[in-house]
């Protein structure tokens, strides 16, 4: 399905849900974003983020997408505040198990996937790492720069994104593994949660999904292929299993961008 795309002149006085979405990214937020939507069958309109836009960015209340707007309510960008807004929207069809056991672990791991402090939050702060010191496998310097005000990047802290990175692929590795000896395919009970589409998101930060399936730009592709030796040893098989099933039954391919 094609991308409704609008201007943000337009997404302002629009009706329904509006979210910006970065062009050309599989930014893995805004990718989760758009299935969590695209499960529920609610339709949206995508506006492109504009970085440069002091407007765009005090509309939306967000520097960064996704950013998500529903009709006048007060537009929402954290990843907790977008999984609640679908599921408000159309709770029929719930990405959060009703036991609260369950519920509990599904929220902890999307948190420990795409939060603050998370998988992918560490990975940025690893690229970003790897552009401002010359290293390979790192944004250009000036995106690294961007990226580097906008998630705390210290340099002191620096040696241990990778292992950080490590840890947390490990949990998942042997979360995913348990399940699998139950029969599940699921990283909670047996049946899709919101926490499988933020993995399978996410995981496409470290082994993107093929050119024909997600046109990301080349610089992009990159430096997401331009993994550690330490990263790599850690992303198991399962992973990008899980993240291929996720995708093939339930997320959108090719992926629109």
């Amino acid at each position: 399905m094609a991308l409704n795309i609008i201007d943000f002149d337009t997404a302002k006085t629009a009706k329904g849900l509006r979210m910006t979405l970065v062009k050309g990214i599989a930014n893995p937020w805004g990718e989760a974003a758009k299935g969590i939507f695209q499960i529920k069958g609610i339709k949206w309109q995508t506006v492109y983020h504009d970085p440069f836009s002091k407007e765009m960015a005090k509309w939306f209340g967000s520097k960064s997408a996704p950013a998500v707007a529903f009709n006048e309510e007060t537009p929402v960008s954290d990843w907790k505040d977008i999984l609640d807004l679908g599921e408000r929207l159309n709770p029929d069809v719930s990405l959060l198990p009703d036991d609260e056991t369950s519920r509990d672990l599904v929220l902890e791991y999307s948190r420990l996937l795409c939060g603050k402090h998370g998988l992918a939050w560490y990975s940025r702060l690893e690229q970003v790492h790897k552009g401002l010191s010359g290293a390979d496998g790192g944004y250009p310097k000036p995106m690294a720069e961007y990226l580097a005000a906008k998630y705390g990047y210290n340099p002191d802290d620096a040696s241990a994104y990778e292992a950080k990175v490590v840890d947390i692929l490990s949990i998942f590795t042997q979360r995913l593994k348990e399940q699998k000896k139950a029969g599940s395919r699921f990283y909670v009970g047996n049946s899709l949660t919101a926490a499988d589409i933020y993995s399978a998101t996410v995981m496409g930060y470290f082994n993107p999904l093929p050119a024909e399936q997600c046109k990301m730009m080349d610089l992009i592709r990159t430096v997401l292929e331009n993994q550690s030796e330490a990263v790599m040893a850690a992303l198991d098989p399962i992973l990008i299993e899980h993240r291929d099933f996720i995708y093939s039954e339930y997320l959108e391919l090719p992926v629109q961008l």
